[in-house]
């Protein structure tokens, strides 16, 4: 190989390994190392069993799997806190003959952000998201991947609010 050849060589070798920093490809935008999660309950007017943990869980392991943040019982520098205030389910649209034809299942959660490193990107704040089903479905037969597609919106809302300064 010539010498100019293996400078090319060497000068693209560098540029790549000096372009490869600190950048994080979920774009996470903190110097903390831990994070804590506490327990989201469920005050919403129609309590669900069972959804206050797996909310919680929901959300901690989303931080856990797209960070490489440590997950603490206490003490953490990111603090996730709040509660569920909303679960109800609505009618959508309707048919010719005013029958509910298809039906919105909504949750809402409030949550406090605390960084304890930067204050400033400290905030409260809700999100919800709502799933639609047929209004001749029961609740029960889609409450499971109706759960989990909800929390999956709204922990990702949560995530990119708190880590990825969206």
């Amino acid at each position: 190989m010539t010498l100019m050849k293996r400078f090319f060589c060497l000068f693209i070798l560098s540029a790549l390994l000096s372009g490869c920093g600190p950048y994080s490809f979920t774009g996470v935008n903190t110097t903390a190392e831990t994070y804590q999660v506490n327990f989201f309950q469920n005050n919403a007017p129609i309590v669900e069993p069972g959804l206050d943990i797996l909310f919680t869980r929901t959300l901690q392991d989303l931080i856990l799997n797209q960070t490489n943040l440590q997950l603490v019982n206490s003490g953490g520098d990111l603090i996730y806190e709040g509660e569920i205030t909303e679960y109800r389910v609505s009618p959508m649209s309707a048919t010719a003959d005013q029958r509910a034809a298809q039906n919105r299942l909504t949750i809402g959660v409030r949550v406090r952000f605390t960084n304890t490193d930067n204050e400033e990107e400290n905030f409260e704040r809700s999100f919800s998201f709502f799933y639609d089903y047929p209004a001749n479905t029961q609740l029960t037969a889609i409450r499971g991947t109706a759960h989990e597609e909800i929390f999956e919106r709204i922990t990702q809302d949560i995530f990119n609010a708190s880590l990825a300064n969206w």
